[in-house]
């Protein structure tokens, strides 16, 4: 916001009109406006993102950033930016960024550090046709109509290869700071969530929320999305009930990878979807990707530690069951997080490819 006596940048303060009438403003009727085609990379338009991300007929493997291995301590060197590329040229679909907005001890865990939307954008000009994705934007703590705004420009600069990556947070230390209730969280992520639609959805919306402001139709937001709607998924159960879920989210990705439970929220997914196509579902989980490719699994905490062979099994029976994605988090790998790109982009990304294919 400019202050009361300052210039706007680029432009003169207009002194004769400070004292004008406003003009009426007729009522909107214009279509949803698109910004123009910007292009900055001069490549072919690239497929949808949930379709590139989720849409496959098997499955497909994402990598939540920082894309390094540091096991040994809360705080990541942020060294592997290069890594960004290395796991595109691998096949790996997308690039998801954590939103942490304070460290705290009790977690132990300060993910990449950096904001995620601005670090989207530094993605996005690092790389050229894997998704981009937040997992996720702590919605509660955030402003929405910035989110839109943010959103629909990363958007407009990856060409449309952005997801919009929503959570309810769950860290109730960071509440206070906010001046948000942590009890409150589940109401805020909704009625920002839809407000964000609006935004995106909508030419000079109208419309007055509880928590965030009221749209009177005099003002647009701008850019919109690429393709007149963004995704937005929920990461996470956002604190919603999963009939929510599946009206409102475009996809879901949460930390349930066992068989039986997965089947489950498969199941409820298509039961509250009706005759709708359900959203799709995915998981993510930390990975140490062992050195010997015949390694069996085994869970140490929230941690999967396995070899090649095994994983690739795991996968593939998973991707049969309906899973759709899979994101994994390097942090507690043993073994520099290149080599493991580089392994699985040799032997295990290809194997999906491949049953994908057949499906």
């Amino acid at each position: 916001m400019f202050g009361l006596n300052a210039t706007p940048l680029g432009g003169r303060l207009r002194q004769d009109r400070c004292n004008d009438p406003p003009t009426p403003r007729p009522a909107r009727t214009d279509p949803v406006p698109r910004h123009p085609r910007f292009d900055p990379l001069q490549e072919d338009q690239w497929p949808d993102p949930l379709d590139a991300v989720f849409g496959a007929q098997g499955m497909t493997v994402g990598l939540i950033t920082p894309l390094e291995a540091y096991a040994e301590g809360p705080v990541p060197t942020l060294e592997g930016h290069a890594a960004a590329r290395r796991a595109e040229e691998a096949g790996f679909a997308s690039i998801w960024l954590r939103d942490v907005p304070f460290f705290d001890p009790e977690f132990g865990d300060a993910a990449q550090i950096m904001d995620p939307l601005v670090y989207a954008g530094f993605l996005a000009a690092q790389t050229r046709r894997i998704t981009i994705g937040t997992a996720g934007i702590v919605l509660p703590l955030r402003e929405p109509i910035a989110v839109a705004k943010q959103s629909a420009t990363i958007d407009m600069l990856t060409q449309g290869r952005f997801i919009l990556g929503l959570s309810s947070g769950d860290r109730p230390m960071e509440y206070p700071a906010f001046g948000v209730r942590f009890d409150r969280r589940a109401d805020r992520f909704r009625e920002a969530f839809r407000l964000i639609r609006k935004l995106h959805g909508e030419a000079f919306p109208r419309g007055k929320t509880q928590g965030f402001g009221t749209l009177s139709g005099d003002l647009d937001l701008l850019p919109k999305p690429k393709e007149g709607r963004l995704p937005m998924i929920a990461v996470g159960r956002v604190g919603q009930t999963v009939p929510w879920i599946a009206k409102n989210a475009d996809a879901w990705i949460w930390t349930v990878d066992d068989p039986k439970s997965v089947a489950k929220i498969l199941n409820d997914l298509k039961a509250a979807s009706g005759k709708r196509r359900p959203p799709p579902y995915g998981y993510s989980t930390f990975l140490d990707l062992d050195r010997n490719p015949d390694a069996p699994p085994r869970r140490d905490h929230n941690v999967l530690r396995i070899g090649r062979k095994a994983l690739l099994a795991r996968l593939q029976q998973q991707a049969a069951q309906g899973v759709k994605h899979v994101a994994f988090n390097l942090r507690p790998s043993r073994r520099p997080a290149e080599r493991i790109i580089d392994e699985m982009g040799a032997h295990i990304l290809p194997a999906l490819a491949r049953l994908s294919r057949k499906r």
